[in-house]
């Protein structure tokens, strides 16, 4: 990471020199104090505005986009991820090697945090690695109509079902159960539907959004997908405040979070 440097917020003392870890993680940690949950969404964008290159984020990255993906990670209570991301980037359990468990322990979190899949139907395999692969029990976040059979098969692969509204997810409820359960510090990892959902039931708190200098040209979606819903409880666009931005050979990494004085 030596060649991450701060533009926002300026620093009178700082004369230039690579952020260490230290440095990052004060950035990037999550308010003290939560007696709320806390979304935070982690993205990678092309400057022209796309998610993806071939399918796959992984194009649009950088070592320094890995870094601040990991640190939403070690600094989480819980990894938010829908179900279709989940399997195409075929997800496991969260690891934690020595150094990132010690992370985690100085902010006082527990090794690993669980993923928490978003999954309306339960579409997930029993057998898959998000479920199978895992050091704590994944957490499927799903509704009263996903076939009772599905749920059964994941409850007995050992994720732990966790039913949130009738015909669709109730994220605003989904989130209140996680909170419940002492999950206050939720990253969400997408993908753009599930992020749209956040965003139009206004339950965002903080945006991470990694700025990569490529074209990607037509054809890729945003970071947000899905019809927009009237019934949806955000109605106007939502102000956020830029808490900083870095840059990194050419990427710029910025962090957004909600103004809540307008």
């Amino acid at each position: 990471m030596d060649l991450v440097h701060r533009l926002w917020p300026p620093d009178p003392s700082d004369t230039g020199h690579a952020l260490s870890d230290a440095e990052l993680e004060q950035l990037y940690d999550y308010p003290a104090g939560l007696e709320r949950p806390w979304i935070q969404a982690n993205f990678v964008a092309s400057a022209d505005g796309a998610v993806a290159v071939d399918d796959a984020s992984e194009g649009l990255s950088s070592p320094a986009d890995k870094q601040v993906f990991l640190l939403g990670r070690d600094l989480a209570d819980v990894i938010l991820v829908g179900a279709g991301t989940a399997l195409a980037e075929g997800y496991r359990g969260a690891r934690s090697g020595e150094r990132r468990r010690a992370r985690r322990r100085r902010f006082g979190l527990s090794d690993v945090p669980p993923i928490a899949v978003v999954s309306r139907r339960c579409t997930v395999p029993a057998d898959a690695p998000v479920i199978t692969d895992t050091s704590v029990p994944t957490i499927v976040l799903t509704t009263t109509t996903a076939p009772p059979e599905r749920r059964a098969a994941l409850a007995d692969a050992g994720a732990e079902v966790v039913v949130a509204g009738g015909e669709t997810v109730d994220l605003a409820a989904a989130v209140t159960l996680l909170g419940e359960r002492g999950l206050l510090r939720i990253d969400c990892e997408g993908g753009p539907h599930l992020f749209g959902s956040l965003v139009a039931a206004d339950l965002v708190d903080e945006l991470c959004l990694t700025y990569a200098p490529l074209l990607a040209g037509p054809g890729a979606g945003r970071i947000v997908a899905g019809a927009p819903d009237p019934a949806a409880a955000m109605s106007a666009p939502r102000n956020m405040e830029l808490t900083s931005l870095l840059h990194e050979d050419g990427f710029l990494l910025a962090r957004y979070r909600r103004d809540r004085s307008r």
